[in-house]
């Protein structure tokens, strides 16, 4: 029997219907955002470097949030996938610029590649909503 606190969202990635994902899921208190990678509204790749990449995958995992009831503040976990070691920097910048004050438990990781070569970053998120202790 499905959960009926369960609700999914879409965004507008060309792989969710495809690859049968949403781009997130609430069930509960729980917010999961798989990971967002830099994509445009029109489907075109976020150009510029892997900060403004990183930047690009952190509003629609702000978008998505919002659209289950959640907020960055909500934020608990994130991990970070890069192609390139030397991108680190300016990846965890963008990601202290939103996540600073909130501080999420977060892992970065160097990928040989993403699904398009043009990707340097992709962001997945863990909320929990509620009263913090």
């Amino acid at each position: 029997m499905a959960d009926p606190t369960r609700r999914n969202h879409s965004s507008a990635s060309p792989f969710e219907p495809v690859y049968g994902y949403s781009r997130a899921v609430r069930v509960g208190s729980r917010i999961d955002v798989a990971g967002c990678a830099p994509i445009e509204p029109d489907g075109s790749s976020t150009p510029g470097d892997a900060g403004d990449q990183a930047a690009r995958c952190i509003a629609i995992i702000g978008e998505a949030l919002a659209a289950l009831g959640g907020s960055f503040a909500d934020v608990v976990r994130t991990r970070m996938y890069i192609t390139d070691a030397a991108d680190a920097d300016l990846v965890g910048r963008a990601h202290g610029a939103v996540f600073g004050d909130v501080r999420p438990a977060s892992t970065m990781l160097v990928m040989p590649a993403l699904i398009r070569p043009e990707w340097k970053v992709e962001i997945e998120a863990e909320a929990i909503i509620g009263k913090t202790a």
